[in-house]
């Protein structure tokens, strides 16, 4: 089970690092993908995970609706938003605008 869980780990580790800069996906579109339909949690357990990890670029993912759930688990409250702003996402209220134009669907990309 442990060896499960390290491997879809890495999965999602792989599928982050081909998010695009100025691009954002969903913890769900991830989990999809990567055949876990309904794991959209377990992606973001990874991504706590790979905090330390900076080649990884966790602030490209949002929940469904665009919002920065997971802004909490960075090294300060802002980074998440600082970084997504560095990389021309408008967010506001903790939301990304124009959320459907700047999602990437690793469904549709990853062909």
């Amino acid at each position: 089970m442990k060896a499960e869980k390290e491997s879809f780990f890495q999965n999602v580790y792989e599928v982050v690092r081909l998010i695009p800069e100025g691009r954002v996906t969903s913890y769900g579109a991830i989990a999809s993908y990567l055949g876990a339909k309904g794991s959209a949690r377990m992606v973001g357990w990874a991504l706590i995970s790979s905090q330390p990890f900076t080649a990884i670029p966790a602030h490209r993912v949002v929940n469904r609706n665009g919002l920065l759930t997971g802004k909490q688990h960075f090294e300060y409250a802002a980074a998440m938003q600082e970084r997504l702003e560095q990389e021309g996402v408008q967010v506001e209220n903790d939301q990304v605008l124009e959320f459907e134009k700047r999602f990437w669907d690793p469904a549709k990309e990853l062909l």
